[in-house]
Formats: structure tokens, C-alpha cells, sequence
């Protein structure tokens, strides 16, 4: 198998992709009083659309529940199977994620718009994870669906 193949940057990968979600685990979600932002309300656009959001919140150590969903304080704990990470985190904090992810095995991971991390995203694709850097899944599901 060759990894870079899991570095999706086509658009018919990417559509290939977004096709198969349906479960998407959330690092980094906001709760309901993050309203605005995008780490709140990427995630509710696709909860509207049918996708099943799984909201792992890396602070707001007092909310349970995000977007009608029992908040998971690791990915490790999150049930499988697991189509999707959505990362909303900074470039630089993704490393330090590294290890979760990769224990997680998630189909993919998807690097919310402004987030990037070639290095993280190698040691994801070398391991048979799709990687989608610098992209917003919002925009691409509307793109898709228009």
C-alpha cells in the first residue's frame, strides 16, 4: 500500500470520502454557548444533515452534553466504529493528539479549515488512516450537495 495515497487532496477522493461518514467523533467541539464559532456549529450543520456527532471536547471540563450528545472526554473511549475525527484543534496541537488518534483508528481524520500538520498527517496515512488537512467539512458538504 502506498500512504501518500491516504493524504486525500482530489476532490473525487474527498467526495468519495464525505460519502461514506456517518459517524463523526469531534476533538475540540464547543458547547452551545460557543454559538458562532466554528467548533460549535461545523459540527451542529452536520448533525442537521443526519450525521451522527460524538462530541470529545478538549476543555469545558463541566459540560456533558454538546449538541443533544453525552460528551467523551477521550477518544480512546469513544465506541467504535468511528468513520470520522474532526479535528479542531491549532497546527500546533495536533501532534500531542497523535497517539489517541492513531489508538482510535478512526476510517479517517479531517483537519478542520486552517489546521495543518504534514507531519502528524504522514504517521496517520503511513497507518492506513485517510488524512484531509486544511478543509472545511461544512463547505465541502455544501459544495457537494448544491
Amino acid at each position: 500500500m502506498n500512504p501518500s495515497l491516504n493524504l486525500l487532496t482530489a476532490e473525487a477522493a474527498i467526495t468519495d470520502l464525505i460519502g461514506r461518514v456517518r459517524r463523526i467523533a469531534v476533538l475540540g467541539i464547543k458547547p452551545e454557548r460557543a454559538a458562532g464559532q466554528p467548533a460549535h456549529d461545523v459540527p451542529a450543520f452536520l448533525q442537521a444533515r443526519g450525521f451522527t456527532i460524538v462530541p470529545v471536547p478538549v476543555h469545558y471540563p463541566d459540560v456533558t452534553v454538546i449538541l443533544g450528545s453525552p460528551v467523551v472526554r477521550r477518544l480512546a473511549d469513544v465506541p467504535p466504529p468511528v468513520d470520522l475525527v474532526l479535528l479542531f484543534r491549532r497546527s500546533s496541537d495536533v501532534a500531542a493528539h497523535l497517539p489517541e488518534l492513531l489508538a482510535a483508528r478512526p476510517a479517517a481524520v479531517w483537519m478542520q479549515l486552517g489546521i495543518r500538520d504534514d507531519a502528524s498527517a504522514a504517521v496517520l496515512a503511513e497507518a492506513g488512516i485517510c488524512v484531509v488537512q486544511d478543509r472545511c467539512l461544512a463547505r465541502d458538504l455544501r459544495a457537494r450537495s448544491a
